[in-house]
This record gives C-alpha cells, structure tokens and sequence, in this order.
C-alpha cells in the first residue's frame, strides 16, 4: 500500500543527506564548544599568555626598547586574538576527533585501521612543526633581523603585527611538518608510488624552496629554515610509505 503522506514522500529519499547534514552539524557544535572551553581559561590570562608568546623577541630586544602598541585597542584585542589562535591550537586533537567521528563511518575496516594513526601523527607533526619555530627558528630569524638594523634605527615592534608573523610562521612551519603524512596520503591513495617519488626528489626540492620562498618572511634564513626540514621530512614520507608498500606486498602474497 501506497504511502499517502505527501511530506514523507518528499523528504523520504533525501533522508540520508539530512541524516548527514544534521551529523556534520551536531560534530561541527561539538568542536566548536571544545575550542571556547578551552578558550575561556586563556582568554583570563590573555596578557601573561602575550608575554609568553612574545619572548623570542622580547629577549633580543636592545636595552631599553620594547614592543608598542599603535592602535588604540591592541592592547586588549591582541591579546584576546592570540588566546583564540592558542585555544584552536590546542583544541585540535579534539576538533580531529570530532572530523573523524563524521568520516569513520563511511569508511571500510581497513581504511579506519589506516587512517586514525595518520590522523594522531598529523597532529604531533603539526604541534612539532610549531615547537620547533618557536624554539629553533624564530630566535635565529629575530636575532639576524635585530643585527641587521641600520644604526640609528631603534626597533620597536607593533604587537599585532608580531602576532600576524608568528602566526604565519607556525601555520607555515605546521603545515610542512606535515610532509610526510601528505606523501604517504599519495601512496596509499594510489595517485604516486615510492619509486616515482623518489624520481621527482630534484623536483621536490626545488619546489619546496619556492613554497618557502612564498610562505616566509622574505630572508634568506626563514626559507632556509622551512624548505630543509620540510625536504627532509618529504624522505621520511618517501620511507613511511615504502613500509606501508612493502607490508601490502607481503599480504598479496600471503593470499
């Protein structure tokens, strides 16, 4: 017997993309509220937070400067924008799990098994490419930007624009440490083999020194300091994913 009620029959077919949409929503929700909990301990140490963040510079700094603030309401907004940066930073491993929770279903066994320790090692990568330009590379950039001012020029950086360039560089620095995970994505994805990886390694390095070029403040040293790790890394990608290779040869011929 036929169904008569005309609103079922309508939304009847597309009950799965609501199903979906109303999925993605209740996840994006989720993330959302993670990232404001967080959010909401920082935001009260909003200053102290700054002073942490702006210590690569500030050490250098001649005696007697400091950074200033050019803009009436710096003094509060920076402060405020760098605890909601610090909070989303933080918050990631939430907001991946609440992706994967979206994704996962519509995945097979074997995808699932693959795909949540690249998602873990995306975000240490991420977290490691920040630590390392917080600790390693932005007191070289600062302490060769500082001496090469001209004399008689007293350096006294805006904070907003301090806070733009660092962010920029941990979004760079975060995102080439991601090197390996992408390379292993393009083998097991079946768009590249190691082999041709390996092949295009001239390529590789020359392109990673453009994106750098591109990507970093323009000195020699910023892009120096993201296109070597992230070339090295791409080797440790090529590496990864000739196991993960060699491990599906094994299981063909198993079977």
């Amino acid at each position: 017997m036929a169904d008569n009620d005309p609103l079922k029959n309508l939304l009847g077919p597309e009950q799965p993309l609501l199903q979906h949409l109303l999925e993605l929503r209740t996840r994006f929700l989720r993330a959302l509220i993670g990232v404001i909990v967080v959010l909401l301990p920082l935001a009260a140490f909003a200053k102290q937070l700054y002073g942490i963040f702006a210590r690569p510079l500030v050490e250098l700094l001649p005696a007697g400067t400091s950074m200033i603030a050019t803009k009436v309401v710096s003094p509060f907004l920076t402060p405020l924008k760098l605890s909601a940066f610090a909070a989303l930073f933080i918050a990631m491993p939430w907001v991946l799990y609440q992706i994967w929770g979206f994704v996962a279903p519509g995945l097979y066994k074997n995808e699932r098994k693959l795909m949540a320790p690249l998602l873990v090692s995306s975000t240490l990568l991420f977290y490691a490419g920040i630590a390392f330009a917080y600790f390693v590379t932005l007191p070289i950039v600062f302490k060769f930007t500082l001496s090469a001012a001209p004399e008689g020029v007293v350096v006294a950086t805006d904070i907003g624009d301090y806070l733009d360039f660092m962010m920029t560089m941990f979004i760079a620095f975060g995102a080439a440490f991601e090197t390996p995970v992408a390379v292993v994505l393009l083998v097991i994805t079946g768009f590249v083999t190691t082999a041709q990886l390996k092949e295009g390694r001239g390529y590789v390095l020359v392109g990673v020194f453009v994106v750098a070029a591109i990507i970093t403040p323009p000195d020699v040293f910023s892009q120096l300091l993201v296109a070597i790790p992230s070339y090295l890394l791409y080797e440790v990608g090529i590496l990864w994913a000739g196991f993960i290779e060699r491990g599906r040869r094994k299981v063909a011929v198993a079977h």
